[in-house]
């Protein structure tokens, strides 16, 4: 019956959920009720699914109530989805789904510890009583629909659970407008970035600024395609608690288990820490930080007791080299590479982040620069660039590439397509230089332009002009000119006809 279930079936059935709020409360607020829902419901099929196929095999209650127990998570009686749809025409919707909530993370705790504490559907923002609670009855019935049913033996083993997820995240990331820089990467940055930092099995991959972790999640999925094997550790931090949310419900509808993913500001308060209360290193970091964030710390990071800054301290109003600098910083010393996306001004702003520029080339740690179109990101146009950077590399060069001309053009955003992803990456483990796309430049290179990382500084899109064929031209011109003479004696003989003209 798998074979029946389409993806995009399931898709549209948790798009039209958003119905019951559009009109009556902003996307950016009502996202977090409907994946949770999302998540609830997944949680009740799965679980009744486990509970019908224990009965048939082994009968006993009994038998049955400790077989669930032994289940990647329980499901607290009267605390499922079915549960609270039966009663969605009495009054207290939002109180009993609250209920129901802090229920699964008391009986879940080392899995979903405070995973609900950001939400309530019992809050003021649904509106009055009421109002809430007729919301909150449709909003059951939207997901009570045929198409949602999300049993295992309905769906089979596809994932199409998280990748109606991962498919809300990005619709309401491309709603959000700027908000949506705080929690979604695009697939294909995320697919591209993976594709460059080349996660192997066993390693341990962090993203200090991880969102809903859709970034994490592919370079997990880089390892398992290329392996076959689930071996790897998966480490996050994020600042927002709703998104924290969004992220640890994000890795538990993908089966990602082994993963920490910590709330909290990296900056300010890094949290993946090692048993000495030193920074954690890892074998892969990896991020897409807010652009030039202001406010970030600077006032702290001075003292910063992990010495993360000690190449310098970047401008108050501009954090991109504040996340450089911890992500360098939690590389591991033999075999750490990272990816980050940021904004073009990091290539070449002076002051302190000239200063910290000039001391990461220096130190032989940036491998490469690569400029993307403009447009990939919800909520703002500025094209951006990935800079790959590496604890120990085999040669003292920076590959820069220009991939800011190679796109499809989708309705609201560009997108990288396959083939533009597949070049970038070959490119990119060619280390050669491409004319008019990639140039490998010498460190001496790079001292000349005084540490400026602008990339059309080292690779020459520049095309010429085809020469222009002047006695062709004249010929042509001479033709027309002809051609309008005989036309207008025409004219001239068909008014004289018409006795307009004497």
């Amino acid at each position: 019956m798998s074979t029946q279930i389409k993806q995009d079936d399931v898709n549209k059935a948790v798009w039209n959920a958003c119905d019951t709020f559009r009109g009556t409360i902003s996307s950016d607020i009502y996202k977090d009720y409907v994946l949770t829902m999302l998540f609830l419901k997944y949680l009740s099929d799965v679980w009744q699914d486990k509970y019908d196929a224990y009965k048939k095999q082994y009968g006993d209650k009994k038998m049955v109530q400790a077989m669930l127990l032994t289940e990647r998570f329980v499901l607290p009686e009267g605390a499922d989805f079915y549960s609270l749809y039966e009663r969605r025409f009495e009054p207290g919707n939002g109180e009993r789904i609250d209920k129901a909530l802090h229920a699964i993370e008391e009986a879940n705790i080392t899995k979903l510890d405070r995973v609900f504490q950001d939400i309530s559907f019992n809050s003021g923002k649904l509106g009055e009583e009421s109002q809430k609670n007729d919301i909150l009855r449709l909003l059951l019935e939207d997901f009570s629909k045929p198409a949602l049913n999300l049993r295992p033996s309905r769906i089979g083993s596809l994932d199409i659970i998280g990748n109606a997820y991962e498919f809300l995240i990005k619709m309401f990331a491309s709603d959000a407008g700027k908000k949506a820089g705080e929690y979604y990467t695009p697939p294909e940055v995320s697919q591209l970035i993976a594709e460059l930092v080349n996660p192997q099995e066993g390693d341990e991959i962090c993203d200090p600024a991880c969102g809903s972790a859709s970034l994490l999640m592919k370079c997990g999925y880089k390892v398992r395609d290329t392996t076959g094997a689930r071996k790897y550790a998966l480490f996050g931090q994020e600042s927002i608690g709703s998104t924290w949310s969004l992220a640890k419900m994000n890795l538990f509808l993908h089966g990602e288990d082994n993963h920490k993913v910590e709330w909290g500001d990296t900056l300010r308060n890094p949290l993946l820490l090692d048993g000495d209360d030193k920074l954690k290193h890892f074998d892969v970091v990896v991020a897409n930080p807010p652009f030039s964030l202001d406010k970030w710390g600077q006032e702290s990071a001075a003292n910063d007791k992990f010495g993360r800054f000690r190449r310098g301290l970047p401008p108050r109003t501009k954090g991109d080299y504040a996340f450089i600098l911890h992500m360098i910083e939690v590389m591991k010393p033999a075999v750490g590479r990272m990816a980050v996306v940021a904004p073009h001004g990091v290539l070449f702003r002076g002051a302190a982040e000239g200063k910290i520029r000039t001391k990461l080339i220096d130190e032989n740690l940036l491998d490469a620069v690569i400029g993307l179109p403009e447009k990939l990101f919800f909520g703002t146009g500025i094209p951006a660039a990935i800079l790959v950077f590496r604890k120990r590399k085999h040669d003292d060069k920076v590959l820069f590439i220009d991939a800011s001309r190679e796109y499809a053009d989708g309705k609201n955003q560009n997108y990288l397509r396959p083939e533009d992803i597949q070049k970038i990456a070959e490119t990119f483990r060619a280390r050669q230089s491409v004319e008019k796309y990639a140039y490998l430049a010498s460190v001496e290179e790079i001292k000349a332009n005084d540490y400026n990382l602008n990339i059309p500084r080292y690779v020459d899109t520049f095309e010429e002009e085809p020469e222009i064929d002047m006695q062709a031209l004249l010929a042509e011109r001479a033709g027309l000119k002809a051609e309008l003479e005989r036309l207008e004696g025409e004219m001239e003989k068909y008014l004289k006809e018409l006795g307009y003209v004497q």
